[in-house]
């Protein structure tokens, strides 16, 4: 961005700022992700957007949060199936 060029419009100089489109789309929990940083920590987002890290990021969400869920469950079935013996011997 060292060769950073303006447009004017009206009184204003805006920044010329070509972003990569992501691909393949987002999925569920990056998206998710993604509205939670604009909506919550727009600072972060705008920093994310801007360096081109934002959707690297939310890609890595959408890998890693079936591997957790599915942790999550098991270990819950677990806790269930423990419970479920405890209370009915």
């Amino acid at each position: 961005m060292s060769d950073l060029t303006y447009t004017r419009v009206g009184d204003y100089l805006l920044p010329n700022i070509v972003l990569r489109e992501p691909t393949p789309p987002l999925g569920r929990y990056g998206r998710m992700h993604r509205d939670y940083l604009r909506e919550h920590k727009p600072a972060l987002y705008a920093e994310l957007l801007l360096t081109e890290k934002l959707y690297p990021l939310c890609r890595e969400i959408d890998e890693a949060v079936p591997t957790r869920l599915s942790a999550i469950l098991d270990r819950e079935a677990a806790h269930e199936i423990i419970l479920a013996e405890l209370v009915y011997g």
